[in-house]
């Protein structure tokens, strides 16, 4: 089975755009000559405009939130000192010039596993075209997927993740099958039908970058950090087909009796009726590909560092004070409150992020500002006991966390 992968143009004209600041529109002085990509084989596609054609309800603008949501999103990692010593030759080369294709990568192998579950599930003519672009994304109304560059390249790989926690192989299947969603409501252009929207409400609805979930609502279905799906219609039906494709994601019986079932049961029916149907929608344009991107590597993670210097600077000293304890006469069974948190790093993360929908490059600079503040305040917890201060880590991370969510700033938790 061979891969649907958008080839290498063959020629790139018109003025080269800066690639996007991730979690925010981009905006361009000069676009590309149009040009497309075709769900057939035989399609050698080129990067074109970010314009998308506007739908029979007037959605017309890219939807930037149709980029990957939360886990890495929002920010890239500022403090570059971080990288290893084996890549620090390519921060200076530009993305554009790096030679990146998805044939041969390392997440080939993902893309072809998410065609052989949608062919299991009886979508043998929708194939949606992936290609490298600045990160995860569905261009809105275009039935291409968008993957981030640094998971074509093992050295980039490695980049990533000591900057930002690269995405594991679950990770990368859970945003190729949200994303396929977003294709295949494109592809066939579900969203017009008047089903769609008695299901998931307006596809025209305002798109906003931040909005307010309702924690642990049923109305949704929970498959990417942060209840994404109630970000957008758009957001919801791309979750739903998500969770509806996994394997073994046993959703008859995870979301019995929810009401967001209905919208399992209108993916599921809807699959059935299109199944043997060529898409609508056979071509899509790319937005940002790699051959757009002429910034270097290093400008690319030292972009949009605002939100995480807000992590950096968050007065916590009284409150870890309260969950730790200064040495004082106390000279047995010490066990330092960095290194208790450190021990907890990863699974703190990875708890905070998913719970809160926190961007993780926040969540690591918080975790990181934690461990320095401890570190230098001398606090300490009793060594054999460390497991018992994860609940009062954790509430307290999940308290600043939501408040960044909810509020753009630390402001109000902080002293």
């Amino acid at each position: 089975m061979g891969c649907h992968i958008a080839p290498a143009p063959r020629e790139r004209r018109g003025l080269a755009r800066a690639p996007r600041k991730r979690a925010a529109p981009r905006s361009s002085s000069a676009a590309a000559p149009h040009a497309t990509a075709s769900t057939d084989d035989s399609a050698i596609a080129a990067p074109v405009s970010a314009a998308a054609p506007a739908g029979d309800d007037g959605a017309a603008s890219m939807r930037d939130g149709n980029r990957k949501p939360s886990a890495h999103d929002g920010t890239r990692g500022a403090a570059l000192e971080e990288a290893p010593a084996d890549v620090g030759d390519l921060l200076q080369k530009r993305i554009s010039q790096l030679g990146l294709r998805l044939e041969g990568s390392p997440v080939e192998r993902c893309i072809e596993q998410l065609y052989r579950e949608l062919a299991r599930k009886g979508l043998h003519r929708f194939r949606p075209i992936c290609y490298l672009s600045d990160e995860w994304g569905c261009p809105s109304g275009e039935p291409v997927i968008g993957i981030p560059f640094y998971l074509a390249d093992p050295r980039l790989a490695r980049l990533e993740r000591a900057l930002n926690d690269l995405e594991d192989e679950r990770e990368i299947m859970s945003y190729l099958r949200h994303e396929a969603g977003h294709a295949l409501n494109y592809a066939y252009r579900l969203y017009r039908e008047p089903q769609w929207r008695r299901v998931f409400g307006p596809f025209n609805r305002p798109y906003r970058d931040r909005y307010r979930p309702v924690p642990f609502s049923r109305e949704f279905v929970r498959h990417l950090p942060g209840w994404y799906a109630q970000k957008h219609p758009d957001e919801d039906f791309a979750e739903t087909f998500a969770v509806w494709l996994a394997p073994r994601s046993n959703w008859r019986r995870r979301y019995r009796g929810w009401p967001a079932m209905r919208k399992l049961r209108y993916v599921e029916r809807t699959v059935r009726r299109i199944a043997d149907q060529d898409p609508v929608v056979r071509k899509g344009d790319f937005d940002v590909t790699v051959d757009d991107m002429h910034v270097t590597l290093g400008e690319f993670y030292a972009r949009g560092v605002e939100e995480t210097r807000a992590a950096e600077t968050i007065a916590i000293d009284a409150d870890l004070e309260q969950i730790f304890f200064r040495k004082g006469r106390r000279r047995t069974a010490l066990k330092p409150a960095a290194e208790i948190i450190e021990q907890h790093r990863v699974a703190l993360t990875d708890t905070l992020t998913y719970w809160t929908g926190a961007h993780r490059p926040l969540v690591r600079r918080l975790l990181t500002r934690m461990v320095s503040r401890a570190r230098e305040l001398e606090l300490y917890g009793t060594y054999g006991r460390e497991a018992e201060y994860l609940v009062p880590l954790t509430a307290f991370g999940m308290t600043l966390a939501m408040q960044y969510v909810m509020n753009g700033s630390f402001e109000h938790a902080s002293h």
